[in-house]
């Protein structure tokens, strides 16, 4: 068993590269989800704190953003560097935080670590465009520069993978970046707020502040932050992008989702049914990208159920830190009701309860917040349950006729952030691609994350704004492009110019 991050150090922020109090009395509890025990506080911002922060990073923005791109790619790759040697330690501290189970955390950690080294490109990245002689006599081209300073608001399934969507390209793109972690497993930011500031970073370029909507709100209506990222629930991401929006900002809110696995009759069933068990009940269903919905098409139903009932029952739930753990607990005691109340609903709604996960106790951490792997089948289009983002290690199995309902009923959905279909004809998985309207999709690959170089991103109510996260999307949401155009005058070009300027 590995040794568990035991840190017991109340968390606070992190400003002008140093650890920072603020002037804050509130705290929340920072729980061990596997224990349930309370193993930290976490000190509440204020808005006096988010504007001394705006202030420590205005001021490091000048000299910040005149600094060649080459020598920022160089502290990102002394980043880089100490990420990978530290991965280990940050994957502890996400499981004992989180609750996922160790060798998830490490997973994520190294997604988090293929962006950084993305973004020790941006020497390439930035370079712009010119035309010689676009008329007699001038040039034209373009540049990126940054926007000045820039904020992330990020949530608790993945604190550190979520904000490495954010700052390292933000950063090596010449701004100065605030996050604001998830109250509920904030130490992974400090400790990489730590290895940037081992890396060289100058004081003020990267900051954190903890809290909750109180940081989120004077974040949002400070006139010194140019552009807000988020990624959370539906509700909240379009509140942010409504308000940041209003306020001229420019803001890329990532919202929920309700993913579907389409399982074709042809598919290879086993292939299926690994699928769709590591996607639903992988760190315990608390992913974005994590699949909530099986549509089985045709008489694949019947072959897919019974092995699909015989794994979610024999999945290894314990603490998160055993090697051997499958799924370890959801994060808080708020989260495990909330599950738990919607394998009711749906019990009451007339879905068919195939493996009820409620109630689960894991031997020595019975006041841990888990629950089991809960199957429903028949579940129809009309249930919350169907509905609605559960946000936990439930699997609602929705049976259809043919290709066509498959697709419809995908595309009605009020989330499009994720999609898979398992197939083993490459006509329906060329149609399916093409015809379904969700962000990403997967052939025969239940979570299609994007790599580092592609970008991350929904469609429909599961993003906000017009630029998806990373890659160079990412590039282009925290620079602003400029045309400059230019000539140097000769004796003969002389006289005021009344029309507009063309090409001659």
């Amino acid at each position: 068993m590995t040794t568990p991050y035991t840190n017991s150090t109340d968390v606070i922020h992190f400003v002008s590269g140093e650890p920072y109090v603020g002037t804050g009395t509130r705290s929340q509890a920072v729980f061990n989800p596997a224990t349930g025990a309370v193993a930290r506080q976490v000190r509440l911002g204020t808005t006096e704190d988010v504007d001394a922060t705006v202030a420590s990073a205005l001021a490091a923005f000048p000299k910040w953003s005149d600094t060649p791109p080459i020598r920022r790619a160089r502290v990102m790759l002394k980043f880089l560097e100490l990420m990978n040697q530290h991965k280990d330690e940050l994957a502890a501290i996400i499981t004992a935080e989180h609750g996922k189970v160790l060798s998830d955390a490490a997973g994520e950690v190294s997604r988090g670590i293929d962006i950084i080294e993305f973004a020790c490109g941006i020497p390439q990245l930035l370079k712009g465009d010119f035309t010689d002689q676009v008329s007699t006599g001038m040039d034209n081209w373009t540049l990126r520069q940054p926007l000045g300073v820039v904020a992330g608001i990020t949530p608790f399934n993945f604190p550190c993978m979520v904000p490495c969507w954010m700052f390292p390209v933000a950063i090596a793109a010449g701004n100065c970046f605030i996050l604001k972690p998830s109250e509920r497993d904030p130490s992974a930011s400090l400790f990489m707020a730590r290895l940037l500031k081992q890396a060289g970073l100058p004081d003020g370029v990267f900051n954190v502040v903890q809290g909750d909507k109180t940081v989120v709100d004077a974040l949002l209506h400070h006139d010194d932050v140019k552009a807000i990222s988020f990624v959370g629930s539906t509700p909240i991401a379009n509140y942010i992008y409504e308000t940041g929006a209003r306020l001229g900002k420019r803001v890329q809110a990532l919202g929920g989702a309700k993913n579907h696995m389409v399982v074709m009759p042809d598919a290879d069933i086993d292939q299926a049914v690994d699928g769709l068990i590591g996607a639903a009940y992988g760190s315990a269903g608390e992913r974005c990208m994590a699949i909530s919905v099986a549509v089985l098409v045709g008489d694949v139903a019947d072959k897919i159920m019974p092995k699909l009932e015989a794994r979610a029952r024999e999945l290894i739930i314990k603490n998160g830190m055993e090697p051997d753990a499958e799924m370890g607990p959801v994060v808080t005691g708020q989260a495990l009701e909330r599950i738990e109340n919607y394998v009711a609903l749906g019990v009451e709604e007339g879905a068919k309860l195939v493996v009820d996960g409620r109630n689960y106790k894991v031997p020595g951490h019975e006041q841990g917040f888990f629950t089991g792997g809960t199957l429903f089948d028949n579940v129809t289009p009309d249930m919350r349950i169907y509905q609605e983002e559960i946000f936990g290690p439930v699997l609602s199995c929705v049976r259809v006729d043919d290709f066509a309902q498959a697709v419809k009923l995908v595309n009605n959905h009020e989330f499009g952030n994720g999609v898979a279909c398992y197939t083993r004809d490459g006509q329906i998985a060329r149609e399916f691609a093409r015809r379904i309207e969700v962000g990403m999709v997967g052939i025969n690959v239940p979570i299609p994350v994007p790599m580092a170089w592609h970008g991350f991103g929904g469609w429909k109510r599961s993003l906000f704004g017009d630029m998806h996260a990373y890659g160079e999307e990412g590039v282009r949401f925290y620079t602003r492009q400029k045309s400059v155009m230019q000539r140097w005058p000769n004796d003969t070009a002389r006289g005021a110019e009344f029309a507009m300027p063309t090409a001659k």
